[in-house]
């Protein structure tokens, strides 16, 4: 395990486009969610401890959020040669056996990924009704063994915000979590 934090994405960078398949079969694209006042990506996967950690939560929050009107999206791009845990079919067990209501979708390219400049999992990226990107860091403070119990106060702060048409605070902290696992020889240059 490589412990690696967010590029932090430029604020303000537009939702960069994707079309992928969902655990369920269907293909779910970026311009499914134009008529959302909120949008969080999620870069995760199934056998990442940082994800195992606050995947608890994401479930409860993905539900709360797509209650009040949000899109969450969760995206795997792992390289399943390298890691099976990762694959699209029990990356649909894992969506059922959590209780993710969100779609869970595989990246099998691993372009969405890299057009995110997504380093780690988990990645969380927050944009705006008008796709503009306006978080991108941790989901709280809490680490695997650090005592600290999840509670997904930033995301929920970022997320809160939009939603209520405020501007999310500008002074975020990267996410940290495991290396997205890239085909060997295809990493991107700025996960180097």
């Amino acid at each position: 395990m490589v412990l690696t934090p967010s590029t932090m994405l430029p604020l303000g960078t537009k939702a960069p486009d994707f079309s992928l398949p969902n655990v369920d079969g269907r293909t779910v694209s970026l311009a499914d969610f134009a008529d959302k006042p909120a949008l969080l990506v999620i870069f995760m996967c199934n056998h990442c401890p940082y994800v195992k950690h606050v995947a608890p939560e994401l479930a409860i929050l993905g539900r709360e959020y797509q209650a009040k009107g949000a899109a969450v999206v969760g995206i795997s791009s792992n390289d399943v040669s390298s890691h099976p845990d990762d694959s699209p079919e029990k990356m649909a067990a894992e969506a059922k056996a959590r209780g993710y209501t969100f779609p869970y979708l595989y990246d099998a390219t691993q372009r969405v990924a890299q057009a995110y400049k997504a380093a780690c999992t988990p990645d969380f990226y927050v944009f705006d009704k008008n796709h503009q990107l306006v978080y991108r860091g941790q989901m709280d403070s809490s680490r695997p063994d650090s005592g600290i119990p999840v509670t997904g106060t930033d995301l929920r702060a970022a997320l809160d915000a939009v939603l209520a048409g405020r501007p999310v605070p500008a002074d975020q902290k990267p996410s940290i979590g495991c290396n997205i696992k890239w085909t060997a020889g295809k990493e991107p240059a700025y996960f180097k």
